[in-house]
């Protein structure tokens, strides 16, 4: 059963120890038989679960894996794009530390350690199925497959190929919630439209409610993916040696979400479970990020973590019981998005979070944080918000005094700095940086990521020139 629905009320258990470069004590009582390893990543998606309170809809798959393991509320991304983010997933390192590897349409270059490489080498089958890596180009980056892994039409084809007793990592990706989106899905969902929350970053009308309605049609069906890949688990036998971790690459493509490090871009789920390890239905307010997967897989597989990983495991956090300051705090940031500024300039962040505060530094705020207004090529004005009815209403809008308040917080330009205090405003639309009674808490963060780019050798310290503008764009090109 479940502790609480409610992610306001959710239940903090205490956590454990640090794991260095190598496995740690725990995993004397683990069994000798390999742990199976399946991540079900959604494309796009919030905290629009049963498990976090959503109501609109059913998600039986997910809380079903939550009955029988974990839930993260503070889980963030480190760079609310796909390609990136998906990086990191693999890595366990930020976008920055990646070179290509940091922008949306670029590739990975094949010299970070990859957990699925890994664990090929300690004689795991490796699959995929969906949206793995990408968007991108894999070549330039030195891999003839995408890094996630080689492409099985579906898990189910994928299981039926798998060698007798060999342990597998699988990749489940999966198109939803991305637009476009589907245009009569949502009349073939069930989705109680009496209880759908309009976010306070969007206004409540008739077109952004008809837009999430979209959405969450979608949501449902990515729910449906993974009800059927945990009864295939199940029916094969496989269920309880497999180490479940469901999770979206960033937040929902919607204005101020996705392409953004407030919460609403950043701020994803996360359920793992696996077999007992786990406490069942535990919520957790720890800030993790998707870079802590990569450790946690490689420790749960028993494989050697590499130094290398910026990511730390969370497998001490459910084991234990012990408080661990790593989790106090996770840095955000973004590169280059989509080519929606004149010679495909990038719109640079770097942020921190705490369970209290946000500090925001944009690095080039002379730019448009959502894309040049006045674009003439693909994908459109604005365009690094995604295209849909939300966004299309805003832009309507853009100079009715009615809608200003949502306008100036998707479209319009940015100050070099942002600060939010989050029990104040958790819709962070209230920007508090230059009151005079916050410089204090404001400094106190600001050396926390200064110190943290120092430490992972942010590029964007050393010079004037965002290298992120200067590497090749493999989607659509200038006309």
């Amino acid at each position: 059963m479940l502790l609480s629905h409610n992610p306001v009320l959710s239940i903090t258990f205490l956590i454990g120890l640090l794991v260095s470069g190598t496995l740690t004590n725990s995993f004397a009582q683990h069994p000798q038989k390999p742990v199976n390893i399946l991540l079900i990543i959604a494309d796009d998606m919030s905290l629009n679960a049963g498990i976090y309170g959503e109501q609109a809809i059913r998600t039986p798959g997910i809380d079903g894996i939550a009955a029988n393991g974990v839930i993260f509320n503070n889980a963030f991304c480190t760079a609310s794009s796909c390609t990136p983010s998906r990086a990191s997933i693999l890595s366990g390192k930020y976008p920055h530390e990646l070179e290509e590897g940091g922008n949306l349409w670029g590739t990975f270059p094949a010299k970070y350690p990859n957990y699925t490489k890994i664990l090929a080498g300690a004689g795991y089958t490796i699959g995929l199925s969906g949206k793995g890596w990408g968007p991108g180009q894999t070549l330039p980056g030195g891999y003839k497959e995408n890094p996630a892994g080689p492409d099985f039409k579906s898990f189910d084809d994928f299981i039926a190929t798998l060698p007798p007793g060999n342990p597998f990592c699988f990749w489940l990706g999966s198109s939803d919630p991305h637009r476009p989106y589907e245009a009569d899905l949502k009349n073939q969902t069930e989705i109680d439209k009496s209880k759908i929350k309009i976010p306070g970053w969007l206004p409540d009308n008739e077109a952004v409610r008809e837009d999430i309605m979209d959405y969450l049609a979608e949501v449902k069906r990515y729910d449906e993916t993974i009800e059927k890949a945990v009864k295939l688990l199940k029916e094969k036998g496989m269920y309880e040696n497999t180490l479940i971790i469901m999770t979206s690459d960033n937040g929902m493509p919607f204005p101020r979400a996705k392409a953004n490090v407030y919460d609403s871009g950043s701020n994803i789920p996360l359920v793992m479970s696996w077999g007992n390890h786990f406490r069942k239905g535990a919520y957790y307010n720890e800030l993790v990020t998707l870079a802590d997967l990569a450790p946690t897989i490689l420790e749960a597989a028993n494989v050697k973590i590499t130094p290398t990983l910026t990511g730390k495991s969370l497998l001490p956090l459910l084991e234990k019981n012990r408080k661990d300051k790593r989790f106090k705090q996770v840095f955000l940031e973004r590169e280059r998005h989509a080519y929606v500024r004149e010679n495909n300039l990038s719109f640079p962040v770097r942020a921190i979070r705490t369970d209290d505060y946000l500090y925001i530094e944009n690095l080039k705020p002379e730019r448009w944080p959502a894309g040049n207004p006045d674009l003439t090529i693909p994908p459109s004005p604005f365009g690094d918000i995604d295209n849909g009815g939300s966004k299309e209403y805003l832009i309507k809008n853009r100079n009715n005094a009615a809608t200003a308040k949502w306008v100036k917080a998707s479209l319009e330009k940015r100050p070099a700095r942002e600060f939010y205090i989050l029990k104040n405003d958790r819709d962070q639309l209230n920007n508090v940086a230059e009151a005079p009674e916050n410089a204090k808490v404001i400094k106190s963060l600001k050396k926390k990521l200064d110190k943290w780019r120092r430490q992972t050798n942010d590029p964007l310290l050393r010079t004037d020139q965002d290298i992120f503008d200067t590497y090749p764009y493999y989607g659509r090109q200038k006309q």
